[in-house]
């Protein structure tokens, strides 16, 4: 996926989670995060940062944060992103582990969660949930950077579809290059860690790609290894 319009700037600060000050041009604006986590090795004074500017005029804020700088090397943080990037990969058959689809539609409801993806390929039927990875700790990527219930309910839900005889698949996109590895973060959230690793047990599919971010695009790379235990 490309962005348009990227323009680069220095945060002055987090104000919320939603909104940060960032020096744009010598200018300081108001602009939007899009991305709820904690973030906090990444969106911290005087980092730089890289934004989208947008041409809505009944927004309040002008840009949106879409990457921030880690040693040296664009850490994309648009939460947005994973679906779209994962959603083009699909259609061209670069998830390996599924294949080109022939059917695939965005956001279906089983249970009580809504999966990002449903698709069919010839006599398999399967939903797909992707989580966006943003936190790097000694190349090792991990998830979440912050207690995540919703994400708990997915992973349950995920089992059920595999139960009835759906394929299941939790995807997570890392938002950079560099790791080496991926692992749920159990320091962060131990039942999150704990309900994947039965996820897995139960027949659900984890798998993690890596990203090549540059400062106007972003696109599914490499699948690297997963570390449940």
């Amino acid at each position: 996926m490309r962005y348009k319009q990227v323009v680069q700037g220095t945060l002055i600060k987090r104000m919320n989670r939603f909104v940060a000050e960032v020096s744009i041009n010598d200018s300081v604006e108001r602009v939007h995060v899009k991305n709820t986590g904690r973030l906090k090795e990444l969106l911290y004074p005087d980092n730089k940062v890289l934004l989208e500017k947008s041409n809505n005029p009944k927004r309040t804020t002008n840009y949106s944060i879409i990457a921030a700088n880690k040693n040296d090397k664009w850490i994309n943080i648009d939460s947005q992103a994973p679906n779209a990037v994962i959603f083009e990969a699909l259609k061209e058959g670069k998830i390996k582990e599924i294949g080109k689809v022939d059917f695939l539609k965005k956001e279906v409801t089983f249970g009580e969660s809504r999966f990002d993806f449903y698709y069919e390929n010839g006599d398999e039927k399967g939903f797909i949930e992707v989580k966006g990875v943003t936190l790097e700790r000694n190349e090792v990527a991990s998830f979440p950077d912050a207690p995540t219930l919703r994400g708990m309910k997915h992973v349950l839900e995920m089992c059920q579809a595999v139960q009835e005889g759906y394929k299941g698949t939790i995807l997570f996109v890392i938002q950079m290059k560099g790791c080496k590895s991926f692992t749920p973060n159990r320091e962060m959230d131990p039942n999150f860690a704990d309900r994947l690793l039965q996820a897995a047990q139960q027949g659900v599919q984890i798998i993690a790609y890596d990203s090549i971010v540059e400062e106007d695009s972003l696109f599914i790379d490499k699948q690297i290894p997963v570390s449940l235990i």
